[in-house]
């Protein structure tokens, strides 16, 4: 695997996607600013500077395969698709259809054919079928560390997740054993299996 995306890498790829085509109208006009913004359904966009954070705890490189749990409004997919680049794999997926199909429609413009928005299934986390990924990225906020997605993490895995307003960087080594690490606290929508 190559060497992880740096910050001003994951700023650079923020800025050239633009947060406005994955906005609904009314907030496109507040794409620039630093804030969660609504996108439907009680669900919000992230805030930049969260997702620069995530992302870097993430160490996404070259080549991964990566899973973005709670796509919303295929944003995150968007951003890790570039990363990743056309020798990796991006999956997002989403439990609100609304948000998928449109998530769904502006990544098909993007010409990013190695990203995917799929509609979660009910009472499942994540895509177990599609793993083991090299990185999860979940923009929502569970009550506690899901084990089956740390299940679907490969050895050398690293997942960040927000656990009771605590973002968590969840590493699992090559022999299985998973260290957990905290790193700030963040508000996030509930995440709901």
């Amino acid at each position: 695997m190559s060497k992880p995306a740096t910050v001003s890498d994951i700023m650079r790829v923020m800025r050239e996607l633009g947060r406005t085509p994955f906005l609904p109208e009314g907030a496109q006009p507040y794409a620039d600013v630093d804030l969660p913004l609504p996108i439907g359904h009680g669900q919000t966009n992230s805030q930049p500077s969260t997702v620069v954070a995530m992302l870097e705890l993430l160490e996404v490189g070259a080549g991964m395969r990566v899973l973005d749990v709670g796509a919303g409004s295929g944003w995150t997919t968007a951003i890790l698709a570039r990363l990743v680049g056309p020798a990796g794999r991006v999956l997002g997926v989403e439990r609100i259809a609304d948000l998928t199909r449109r998530a769904t429609t502006t990544l098909a413009g993007l010409d990013l054919p190695w990203a995917e928005i799929r509609q979660a299934v009910p009472g499942v986390l994540g895509l177990p079928d599609e793993g083991p990924y090299d990185r999860i990225l979940v923009s929502a906020e569970a009550s506690e560390i899901p084990g089956d997605l740390v299940e679907q993490l490969a050895p050398g895995g690293i997942m960040v997740i927000p656990v009771r307003s605590v973002m968590h960087r969840v590493c699992r080594s090559p022999t299985g054993t998973v260290e957990d690490s905290r790193h700030g606290l963040y508000s996030f929508v509930p995440l709901i299996r």
